[in-house]
């Protein structure tokens, strides 16, 4: 079985890593942290460098992974780490399409009432336009 579980910096994006490695032990598993520097643009007041910016993200993804590979340690498992530049529902979709992902297991932010209606959230996508089982952990 292989089982992908998107990651960002969230709360729930590591409980939702905690219950793959308690769930599927035996999974061949990839944590992956999609790049969205749309959203980079945003948290910085300098003039938007998009190359600067996705590199930022991509060391902040490997502090990510460290945090990973110890919790997937802690569970006496192992993972493999992939990062992608795009959109963060369409990224997590196509990687688990092209890498033959049997299920994902991704964190909700939580969102509720209006502004889930607003913004959407990434999870409610994910579980919309992914051809295999979504668990979605608080």
């Amino acid at each position: 079985m292989n089982v992908l579980v998107p990651l960002d910096d969230s709360e729930p994006a590591l409980a939702a890593l905690e219950h793959a490695l308690e769930t599927f032990p035996e999974a061949e598993m990839t944590v992956l942290h999609v790049v969205n520097p749309s959203v980079s643009a945003y948290q910085t007041e300098a003039p938007y460098n998009f190359p600067r910016a996705v590199e930022l993200e991509e060391e902040k993804a490997e502090s990510l992974f460290e945090t990973a590979q110890e919790l997937a340690a802690d569970h006496e498992g192992g993972l493999e780490t992939a990062t992608m530049v795009g959109s963060p529902p369409r990224g997590i979709v196509e990687f688990a399409n092209e890498h033959d992902v049997d299920q994902i297991v991704l964190g909700s932010h939580g969102r509720s009432g209006v502004s889930r209606v607003l913004l959407g959230s990434v999870a409610e996508q994910v579980v919309r336009r992914a051809r295999v089982p979504v668990t979605v952990v608080r």
